[in-house]
């Protein structure tokens, strides 16, 4: 009988301090940007407007996740996407960090097919490779 009471006891004082510090959390988070907010009221007009390829409540969903993730910092900016891809492609062996790279960058050998709309985008990179009285030689 002790064990329930004490537990009975603790679930409000529990629940209280899990509110204080969701509250300190919401009071504590830094203000959004402005150009966060301008992004937020594009894409909310664009929700709206129905110009995505999103169903309108997913899409007003998206948007504040968006502005909430941006008041955490969360975000990040696609060259910091790149600088990323870029960092993986040093993981692989010295003759395919080349081809990597390529994929990444989209040069003039890689050709992208699909779309993240339709489900993926494929990358593929065409290296060629002649045989010369050296050995095997790239071509560029």
């Amino acid at each position: 009988m002790t064990g329930d009471f004490t537990m009975s006891a603790r679930s409000p004082l529990l629940a209280l301090a899990a509110a204080a510090m969701c509250f300190g959390a919401v009071a504590a988070s830094p203000t959004p940007p402005a150009d966060a907010k301008a992004r937020y009221q594009q894409e909310r007009a664009n929700c709206e407007s129905g110009n995505t390829n999103q169903d309108k409540a997913t899409c007003l969903r998206e948007a504040g996740a968006a502005l909430n993730e941006s008041r955490r910092g969360g975000l990040t900016s696609s060259s910091q996407l790149e600088a990323n891809a870029l960092a993986r492609c040093k993981a692989l062996p010295e003759a395919d960090r080349a081809d990597c790279q390529s994929r990444v960058n989209n040069d003039s050998n890689t050709t992208v097919k699909g779309s993240v709309q339709g489900g993926g985008v494929i990358k593929e990179t065409t290296t060629r490779w002649v045989m010369t009285p050296e050995g095997e030689k790239r071509l560029p």
